[in-house]
C-alpha cells in the first residue's frame, strides 16, 4: 500500500443524517453537524484531546519522558549486546504477553492516522483479530509505530509524518533537508557532522538496505530501517530508547566521540524541531 495515500483520511460519516430532517430540526442538526465535524475530523487520528489540541507545546522534555515511561512499563530492559544470542519464542516474547500485546495495539491505534489499516494490529494480532505466527513477526514490526506514538502523544500534531515504517519519515526528513518541505518537523542530518541532541531520532538500516548511506537519501522507495529516540547522554555515550527491540521497548547505550558524534550502523540523525 502507498504510504503517502494513507497519510490522511476522509472524515467519518457515521454522524450524517440518513434523511432530510423536518424544518424545525434543521437548525439543531446543522449545529450538531458543525460541532462533530470540528471535533471528529481535524486532525484525523485516534489521539486524545490533549495531544490534538496541544495543551502544552511540543517539547523534547515531553517526548523523552513519554519514551522513558514506556520503557519502565516494559520492565526497564537494557540491551547493549544488540540482540546477540537473543532467542525469540512465543512463550517469552514481551510483545505477546498479557498487558503488553495490548500496549502495542495502543501504539498502532494512537500512533497511526485513523485511515491506516495497521491501527487494528496488536503485538500478536492482525487487523481481523487473528493471532499471527512468530515467523510472521517481521510483517507486523512496531518500532515505527512506537516512535509515531511518542511523537503524537508529545504533541507533534498533524505535521509529523506518522507511518508504520521508518523509511517514510526518514525520506520526509531528507526532503526537508533539501528545502522541499515548508516548516518541517524533521530534518535529516549527517551523523558524520551532526551530534544528536536529546529528543532527536537516530536510525540505521537493516537487511537488504544495509549498504544505504546518508548520501543516498531521499530514496524513491521504502527500505527496512530502525530508529530510536535519544533520551540521555554523557561523555562518549548516548542512551536511546526504541520499540520492538528484543520484542520490547528497550534502552541501548550508543558509543559516541568526544564531540558527541555517533558512528555506524547509525546512518542518519533526524533532528526534531521541537517548540521548546
Amino acid at each position: 500500500m502507498n504510504r503517502e495515500a494513507i497519510h490522511h483520511s476522509s472524515c467519518p460519516r457515521w454522524w450524517l443524517p440518513r434523511q432530510r430532517p423536518p424544518r424545525r430540526q434543521r437548525a439543531s442538526t446543522t449545529l450538531l453537524f458543525i460541532t462533530l465535524a470540528l471535533t471528529a475530523c481535524t486532525p484525523e487520528s485516534h489521539a486524545p484531546p490533549f495531544a490534538v489540541q496541544n495543551y502544552a507545546p511540543f517539547s523534547r522534555t515531553a517526548a523523552i519522558a513519554i519514551a522513558t515511561d514506556e520503557w519502565r512499563l516494559w520492565g526497564e530492559r537494557v540491551d547493549d549486546n544488540w540482540g546477540a544470542g537473543y532467542v525469540q519464542t512465543g512463550a517469552t516474547m514481551g510483545e505477546r504477553q498479557p498487558g503488553l500485546w495490548q500496549r502495542v495495539g495502543e501504539y498502532w491505534w494512537e500512533g497511526m492516522n485513523a485511515a491506516a489499516p495497521e491501527t487494528a494490529w496488536t503485538g500478536e494480532h492482525d487487523a481481523d483479530g487473528r493471532v499471527f505466527s512468530v515467523a510472521a513477526n517481521g510483517q507486523y514490526a512496531w518500532s515505527a509505530a512506537f516512535i509515531s506514538y511518542v511523537m503524537r502523544i508529545a504533541g507533534a500534531g498533524e505535521k509529523f509524518p506518522y507511518a508504520p515504517d521508518h523509511a517514510f519519515y526518514i525520506n520526509y526528513a531528507a526532503r526537508a533537508a533539501e528545502g522541499k518541505i515548508k516548516n518541517p518537523l524533521l530534518i535529516a542530518e549527517n551523523p558524520v557532522t551532526y551530534a544528536p541532541r536529546l529528543g532527536d531520532l537516530i536510525c540505521f538500516t537493516r537487511g537488504r538496505a544495509r549498504a544505504l548511506t546518508f548520501a543516498n537519501l531521499p530514496t524513491t522507495s521504502g527500505f527496512p530501517a530502525h530508529c530510536s529516540i535519544v533520551v540521555s547522554g554523557r561523555p562518549n555515550q548516548i542512551s536511546v530508547i526504541g520499540g520492538n527491540v528484543d520484542d520490547a521497548v528497550t534502552l541501548q547505550h550508543v558509543p559516541a566521540t568526544d564531540s558527541g558524534l555517533v558512528g555506524p550502523p547509525w546512518f542518519v540523525v533526524l533532528r526534531v524541531m521541537y517548540a521548546g
